[in-house]
C-alpha cells in the first residue's frame, strides 16, 4: 500500500530545506538498483519481501534480463525523522561503463550523492569514474558498503578480518578523493600565484618554491569518509539490513553506561573495551585485544546469522531484540527468508540511509557559490567577464526561492521516451457512480435489443402466413444490417486512430528547477549551448518576456510547458506547478529540445556548462531498412533515438550510410532494440561494425623483418616491387631521396615542395588533447583577420594558449624542429586535428599565434592564396592514401612555393579589382577568378603602354583568361596540387596504420586466469599488469585490446569462464600498428623465412583491405591461384 498521496508530495516540494535530490552512483552489480528498492519499499510503493528481486527502477525489459541498469530512472520518497518531514527524490544510475553518460545526466540535476562500494570487489574501475564526476560537478558524497553478507557466508571471514578488510576499503576511497582534492588545490594555488605574479614582479632570489604549501592549511576533513562523522553505513541490501556507527553508539550508551558522544568517535579505530574498570582504552592491536566495532557490532551480526543458518536459538534472538515475526517466515525452510525477517526489522535499511543523506547531504538552499559560477561559465569565460545582469542571477541560484518575483531557470538533463498509453491523461481511471449506473443502462439496452431480434427470427421461422409482412421486415432487417455495418466501420477507424496514438513516443525532459516556481502552460525562453547573454541582451528590450516575438535572437528559442510530472519510477503523476530546488518531468519539450538544454523567463540567463561525458563513442555501424520503401520510418525512428540517448550520435556519411556511432557493444544492441522495436518500428539489417583506423607515417626502421641491419644484406632483385615502386609516382612529379615531393598546378604556374615528417608522440597526444583550445584558437583568429570586436580575449584563454604554446616548443626540441612552433601555419583535419602543417620559405608570416597579440597584417603575393593551400592541407589529412582514414601524428613542411609571373598576376589582378569593386559595388565581395583576370590584364596594359593597339590588347586579355579558365579557377588548382603534394609525400615515407585501443579491466579468480589470457592472446591484446586484491583470491588484470577485435570479447570471456569474470571496456588511445601493410620479402633471409609469397596473415593489410572493400575502393588480392581440382597420382592403399 503506497503510504504518502500526491497532495502530500506536492505540499513537501514547497519546503525547500526539507528537499534532498540524491542519486546513487557505483560500479556495475555492486547493488544500486537493490539499494533503491529497500528504500523504496519503506514508502509501500513495493513490498518489503520483494525488495530487492523486483529491481522496480529498472522497468525496461531488456534491464530485467540482463539484469543491469541502462537509464538513471527518478522516484520521490517521504521520510520522516523525528518531527521533521523530508522529500527525498531518489536517482538510480547505471554502473556500466557504456551507459557512463547517464550518470552524467543524474549528476547534474543532484546536490548530494550515495556511493555504493561492494564488500568483497572494493573499488572498481568505475567507482573511481563515478567519485570523479561527482568531483566535478562539485556535489557531496556519502558512503554504504554494501554486501557485508558476502564476507560471512561466501569469503568465510572471521569479524576481525572483516574489519580489517573493511578498514583497507575505506582508505582506498579515501585515498582516491585525496588525489582529487590535491589536484584541485595545486591547481587552485597555481592560479593565485599567476594573480600575484602579475601584480607585483618581485626579484627571482625571493621566492622559494614549495610545492606541498597551501594543502596543510586547506582543511580537507569534511571530504574523507570516516563512520564516526556519519558519513558511512556499513550494509547488505539483500538481506535488508544496514547500520551507521550512531545507532550502536545509542544502544550501549544505555547498556554500558558510556556517553554517546565518547561511543561515537571511539567505535571505529584503535580502541578497545576494558571490562573490569569500564573504560575505553587505546591500543587494542598491541595488546592484543578486539576493536571495539569487532567486539560491540560485528560479533553480533556474525553470532546472528550463524545461528539463523544453523537453525540455533532463533526464538530466543528474536525475544531479545524486541522483534515480531511472522509465522510463514519463522516456518520458511530457507535462511535467508528468516535473516531478512529479522535484520530488516532490527537494523532497517531505509532507516540508516536515509538518515544519513538527511544529515549529511546539502538541501537546494546550500548550493554553493562555486557551483554555481561553474555551472554559469561556458567554455573558457570566467565569471567576471559576464555581463551584470547575469552576474545577479547569481544570487537567484543561491537563494534557491520560490517567489514570484523570482527568474525561473530550468536545466533539461536529457530527453527521455514515454510509451503514449504511460502517460496520466491516457491511463484508465476509476469510474464514478453516475458513469456506472449509465453503463448498466446501456448493457440492459443491449440485451434488451439482442433477444428482441431473437424472437424476430423465430417468427419468421414459422410458416408463411402473409407474405407481404415479411417482406417489409426483410427489408428492414437488410436496413438494420446496413446500419450495423456502417457502425462496426466507424469503431474499426475509432479503433485504428486510436491504436496509432497509442504507439506514438512522448519525450518527457528529466530537468530540476535552480530557481523560481514553473508552471503548468507557462511561456518560457530555450536557451541553446551556443546562447551568449551578453550579444543578445543588447538587442532585446529590457523588460522582454517569453511573450514577445523573437526573430532576431541566434539560438534562443521560446515555448510553452504543457505538461508537469512528478517522476515515480515507471508511474508518472500530474503537477499544476514546481516550486525550486525539485526534479520533475516537463512534457512538450520534444520540438524544442534536443539532448540537454536551459530554460529560463530571463534572457540574461546563460546557458548551463555541456555535460561531461566519460566514454567516448566509438563503435559505429551502418543501419539500412529491409525494405526500402521503409527509408523514412528508419529516418525518422533515427532522429527520435538520437533525441532519446544523450550518448548516441547518428550521422549520415559521404556514402549515403545512416550510421549509429555508440559508446559499446552492450548499448549499440540496446539502441538497435530500441530502434526496431519502439521508434523506428521496421526491420532493419545492421552492418558489421565500422572500426575506426588512423593513417600515419613512422621513422624509417633499422632492421628488416628477420631483425638483419637493413643494408648490411644482398637484395634479391623482387620484379612485382620494382614494378610498384615505377607505378607509384606518375610523371611531373619528382621525388627526392629524401621524401621532398615537388609539384606543379596544371597550368603550370605555381610550384610546390612538400616534406611529411612524423610528429613526436609527445605532441600528437597534445594535439589531441586541447583540440578545444586549438577550436578557440581558430575562431579567434577568424575574428581578429575579420576585423570583428566581439569580446576581449578572456585572459584565462589567453594563458592556456601560451602555457600550450610553450609545451609545444618543450616538445619539438633538435634541428630539425628549428623555430617549427613559431611557422605553424594550420592544425588539421577540420583546423583543430592532430596533424600540422609548417611553412618553411621566405616572404611570407602568417600564424596561428595570432590571437596572443602578435597578429602580422603584411601584404605578400602568397596572401591571396594560402587559404588554398591550408584547404589543400584540411583535405589530405581527412582521408590518407592507404584506405581513406584520417591522418594522425604528421607534419607536412611546405618547403618552397613558387607562383609565376602570370600566377603572380593573377593575386595582385584581384587584389587592383577588389579595390575597383570596392569603390563601385560594396555587396558584391566575391569576384570569380576570370573577371579578375580580365581587370588584371587591362590594368596592366594601361600601365605598361598605352600605345599598343587594341586588338593584341584583346588577344593578350584572350589568352590569361584561357590559363586560368581551361583547369577551373586558380585557388581550386591550388588546393587539389596540395592535397596531391601531401599523400606522395606520406607515401615516400615508410606509411602505418593505427588502431584504437580499449583499456580492458578483468577480475578474475586465479582458477581461470589462464582461460582469460588465452582469449586475450588470441584477440591480440596485451597484459599490461596483473596484480592481486588484498584479502581476496581474486586477480586484476590491466590490458589493452583493439577495438577492432573486441566484438564478442566480453561474451567469448564469460563462456570460457563460466560467468566468473567479466571485463570494462574504455576508450583509451590510438596505437601504431608495427606490421607494414604494403611489405613484402627483399632480402635473402626474408626470402628463406617467410617463403616466396610471405602468404602468412599480415594483421595491417587485412585491416587495411577490409577497409579498402567496405568504401569500395580498389583492393589488390588474388581470388583463386589454382582452380584445378588436386589429385593423387597414386592409387589410396
Amino acid at each position: 500500500m503506497v503510504l504518502t498521496s500526491v497532495g502530500k508530495m506536492v505540499g513537501l516540494q514547497k519546503k525547500t530545506s526539507g528537499i534532498r535530490n540524491i542519486c546513487i552512483l557505483a560500479h556495475v552489480d555492486h547493488g544500486k538498483t537493490t539499494l533503491a528498492d529497500c528504500l523504496i519499499s519503506s514508502n509501500g510503493i513495493i513490498s518489503s519481501r520483494l525488495a530487492g528481486k523486483l529491481r522496480y527502477l529498472d522497468s525496461r525489459e531488456d534491464e530485467q534480463i540482463r539484469g543491469i541498469t541502462m537509464k538513471s530512472s527518478a522516484i520521490s520518497l517521504h521520510f520522516v525523522k523525528g518531527d521533521q518531514e523530508y522529500l527525498i527524490n531518489l536517482i538510480d544510475s547505471p554502473g556500466h561503463v557504456d551507459f557512463s553518460s547517464e550518470v552524467s545526466t543524474a549528476v547534474r540535476l543532484c546536490d548530494g550523492c550515495i556511493i555504493v562500494v561492494d564488500a568483497v570487489e572494493g573499488v572498481c574501475p568505475q567507482t573511481q569514474a563515478v567519485l570523479r564526476q561527482a568531483w566535478l560537478e562539485n556535489i557531496r558524497p556519502v558512503l554504504v558498503i554494501n554486501k557485508i553478507d558476502r564476507l560471512i557466508v561466501e569469503l568465510k571471514l572471521s569479524p576481525q578480518e572483516a574489519y580489517l578488510h573493511l578498514k583497507n576499503i575505506l582508505e582506498q576511497i579515501n585515498a582516491l578523493t585525496g588525489a582529487l582534492f590535491t589536484s584541485k588545490v595545486l591547481e587552485e594555488r597555481a592560479e593565485k600565484e599567476a594573480e600575484s605574479e602579475s601584480v607585483s614582479d618581485t626579484a627571482p632570489g625571493d621566492q622559494i618554491y614549495d610545492w606541498s604549501a597551501g594543502l596543510e592549511d586547506t582543511d580537507d576533513s569534511h571530504l574523507y569518509f570516516s563512520p564516526e562523522h556519519g558519513n558511512v553505513v556499513f550494509a547488505s541490501a539483500i538481506d535488508g539490513w544496514g547500520f551507521g556507527i550512531e545507532h550502536f553508539a545509542k544502544l550501549y550508551s544505555q547498556k554500558i553506561g558510556i556517553k554517546h558522544a565518547v561511543l561515537l568517535k571511539t567505535l571505529w579505530g584503535d580502541y578497545f573495551l576494558n571490562t573490569k574498570a569500564k573504560k575505553i582504552m587505546k591500543g587494542d592491536q598491541s595488546k592484543g585485544k578486539k576493536p571495539l566495532f569487532v567486539q560491540l557490532v560485528l560479533d553480533n551480526i556474525w553470532s546472528l546469522y550463524e545461528a539463523v543458518t544453523k537453525r540455533e536459538k532463533i526464538e530466543k534472538i528474536v525475544t531479545s531484540l524486541g522483534l515480531k515475526i511472522g509465522a510463514r517466515e519463522s516456518r520458511h525452510a530457507d535462511p535467508k527468508v528468516q535473516l531478512n525477517a529479522i535484520c530488516s526489522q532490527w537494523l532497517p535499511i531505509s532507516d540508516a540511509v536515509l538518515s544519513m543523506v538527511c544529515n549529511k547531504l546539502p538541501s537546494p538552499l546550500d548550493i554553493t557559490a562555486e557551483r554555481v559560477e561553474k555551472l554559469m561559465c561556458v567554455g573558457a569565460r570566467t565569471f567576471d567577464s559576464l555581463p551584470p545582469e547575469t552576474q545577479e542571477l547569481k544570487s537567484a541560484f543561491m537563494r534557491c526561492s520560490s517567489e514570484g518575483t523570482a527568474p525561473v531557470i530550468v536545466f533539461v538533463s536529457k530527453m527521455f521516451a514515454v510509451d503514449a498509453k504511460a502517460l496520466p491523461h491516457n491511463k484508465p481511471r476509476p469510474l464514478t457512480q453516475e458513469e456506472i449506473a449509465h453503463r448498466r443502462e446501456l448493457a440492459k439496452r443491449k440485451h434488451a435489443e439482442k433477444l428482441a431480434t431473437n424472437q424476430g427470427k423465430e417468427l419468421s421461422e414459422k410458416p408463411p402466413s402473409a407474405n407481404s409482412s415479411e417482406v417489409t421486415r426483410n427489408t428492414g432487417d437488410a436496413e438494420g444490417e446496413d446500419q450495423q455495418l456502417t457502425g462496426q466501420a466507424e469503431v474499426m477507424t475509432s479503433k485504428a486512430v486510436k491504436q496509432e496514438a497509442d504507439n506514438k513516443e512522448s519525450f518527457i525532459a528529466f530537468a530540476r528547477v535552480f530557481s523560481g516556481v514553473v508552471q503548468r502552460g507557462q511561456k518560457i525562453f530555450v536557451l541553446g549551448p551556443k546562447y551568449d547573454p551578453a550579444e543578445s541582451l543588447h538587442k532585446l528590450s529590457s523588460p522582454c518576456s517569453a511573450t514577445n516575438d523573437l526573430s532576431l535572437v541566434p539560438h534562443m528559442t521560446c515555448c510553452t510547458l504543457e505538461n508537469l510530472y512528478l517522476l515515480m519510477g515507471r508511474e508518472l503523476e500530474e503537477l499544476e506547478e514546481v516550486p525550486a530546488g525539485n526534479v520533475l518531468g516537463i512534457g512538450g519539450l520534444q520540438d524544442f529540445v534536443l539532448k540537454s538544454a536551459t530554460l529560463s523567463t530571463s534572457p540574461a540567463c546563460p546557458p548551463f556548462t555541456p555535460l561531461n561525458f566519460e566514454a567516448t563513442p566509438i563503435v559505429r555501424v551502418a543501419v539500412e531498412p529491409k525494405h526500402p520503401s521503409d527509408m523514412p520510418q528508419l529516418v525518422r525512428g533515427m532522429k527520435l533515438l538520437n533525441q532519446a540517448d544523450p550518448c548516441v550520435q547518428v550521422l549520415i556519411q559521404e556514402t549515403g550510410e545512416h550510421v549509429l556511432v555508440t559508446a559499446g557493444e552492450v548499448h549499440l544492441q540496446r539502441c538497435l532494440d530500441d530502434l526496431k522495436e519502439r521508434f523506428a518500428k521496421v526491420e532493419i539489417s545492421v552492418s558489421a561494425p565500422i572500426i575506426p583506423f588512423r593513417e600515419t607515417i613512422t621513422r624509417p626502421p633499422k632492421v628488416d623483418m628477420v631483425n638483419e641491419e637493413i643494408g648490411k644484406q644482398q637484395k634479391v632483385a623482387v620484379i612485382h616491387q620494382t614494378k610498384e615502386e615505377q607505378n607509384k609516382i606518375p610523371e611531373g612529379i619528382q621525388v627526392d631521396s629524401d621524401g621532398l615531393v615537388t609539384i606543379s598546378t596544371p597550368n603550370k604556374q605555381a610550384t610546390l615542395s612538400v616534406r611529411a615528417m612524423p610528429l613526436p608522440e609527445e605532441v600528437t597526444r597534445l594535439l589531441e588533447e586541447n583540440s578545444d583550445l586549438i577550436r578557440t584558437m581558430e575562431q579567434l583568429n577568424t575574428s581578429l583577420n575579420e576585423d570583428k570586436k566581439s569580446h576581449e580575449i578572456n585572459r584565462k584563454t589567453v594563458e592556456r594558449i601560451q602555457e600550450f604554446k610553450h609545451k609545444l616548443e618543450q616538445n619539438l626540441q633538435g634541428r630539425k624542429w628549428r623555430n617549427a612552433v613559431d611557422q605553424i601555419w594550420s592544425f588539421g583535419p577540420r583546423k583543430c586535428g592532430p596533424n600540422i602543417l609548417l611553412y618553411n620559405f621566405e616572404g611570407y608570416k602568417r600564424s596561428v599565434w595570432q590571437c596572443l597579440g602578435n597578429a602580422v597584417k603584411e601584404v605578400s603575393r602568397y596572401r591571396d592564396f594560402d587559404n588554398s593551400i591550408v584547404s589543400g592541407f584540411q583535405l589530405a589529412t581527412l582521408s590518407g592514401p592507404m584506405c581513406e582514414e584520417p591522418l594522425m601524428g604528421v607534419c607536412f613542411i611546405v618547403e618552397k612555393w613558387e607562383i609565376n609571373k602570370v600566377g603572380e598576376m593573377l593575386s595582385t589582378g584581384s587584389q587592383h579589382s577588389g579595390e575597383c569593386d570596392a569603390v563601385e559595388h560594396k555587396q558584391n565581395e566575391d569576384t570569380t577568378i576570370t573577371s579578375t583576370v580580365e581587370a588584371c590584364s587591362v590594368n596592366e596594359h594601361q600601365d605598361s603602354s598605352q600605345s599598343v593597339s587594341k586588338s593584341s590588347e584583346k588577344m593578350s586579355k584572350h589568352k590569361e583568361v584561357l590559363v586560368a579558365d581551361c583547369y577551373g579557377p586558380f585557388s581550386g588548382q591550388l588546393i587539389a596540387t596540395m592535397k596531391e603534394a601531401c599523400r606522395y609525400a606520406l607515401q615516400a615515407k615508410p606509411q602505418r596504420l593505427m588502431a584504437a585501443m580499449y583499456t580492458c579491466e578483468i577480475m578474475a579468480t586465479a582458477e581461470v586466469l589462464g582461460r582469460v589470457y588465452a582469449v586475450l592472446s588470441k584477440r591480440e591484446g596485451r597484459v599490461l599488469q596483473e596484480e592481486m586484491k588484498e584479502g581476496t583470491d581474486v586477480f586484476i588484470i590491466k590490458a589493452v585490446l583493439p577495438v577492432a577485435e573486441s566484438f564478442g570479447f566480453a561474451d567469448e570471456i564469460r563462456k570460457r569462464t563460466s560467468g566468473l569474470a567479466s571485463p570494462q571496456l574504455v576508450f583509451s588511445h590510438w596505437e601504431i600498428i608495427s606490421s607494414d601493410p604494403f611489405w613484402v620479402p627483399t632480402t635473402e633471409e626474408e626470402y628463406l623465412h617467410f617463403g616466396e609469397k610471405a602468404d602468412s596473415e599480415n594483421q595491417a593489410r587485412k585491416y587495411m583491405n577490409a577497409v579498402r572493400k567496405r568504401k569500395g575502393l580498389y583492393v589488390e588480392e588474388k581470388i583463386v591461384e589454382h582452380a584445378e581440382k588436386q589429385r593423387t597420382l597414386s592409387r589410396n592403399k
